[in-house]
């Protein structure tokens, strides 16, 4: 399976945007997806994970309720819908992908090369 992020960029604090994550490859098994992130001199940490069905979500506290993982399983992508952004919450984001969902959001197989978020404030 390969991932490719997209839609990284530079926003100020307060503002949106929405990542995407476009799965390639053998896809017909329909993986976990999630999102991580690495900021600048951190550890790589969890921001968000659903089950392959779309039916589960999970989501670091710092970004609940200001973060969506969504996916639309015909199109092989996820995405991640960002608001409210902080500086903070400025990092190289990664998607990436599980066999199953209790390691998406510990130990998934396959990942993205990560799409930089930049937040001013």
């Amino acid at each position: 399976v390969q991932l490719q992020a997209s839609g990284g960029g530079l926003v100020q604090a307060g503002g949106s945007l929405r990542l995407s994550c476009a799965a390639s490859g053998r896809t017909d098994s329909n993986y976990a997806m999630a999102w991580f992130r690495r900021a600048p001199g951190k550890e790589r940490e969890f921001v968000a994970a659903i089950r392959r069905d779309g039916g589960s979500t999970a989501y670091a506290d710092s970004v609940k309720e200001r973060f969506t993982i969504s996916r639309e399983n015909p199109k092989n992508t996820a995405y991640l819908q960002m608001t409210s952004l902080k500086a903070e919450d400025s990092a190289v984001y990664y998607c990436a992908a599980a066999d199953l969902w209790v390691l998406a959001a510990t130990a998934p197989r396959y990942w993205g090369q990560g799409t930089l978020v930049t937040v001013s404030s």
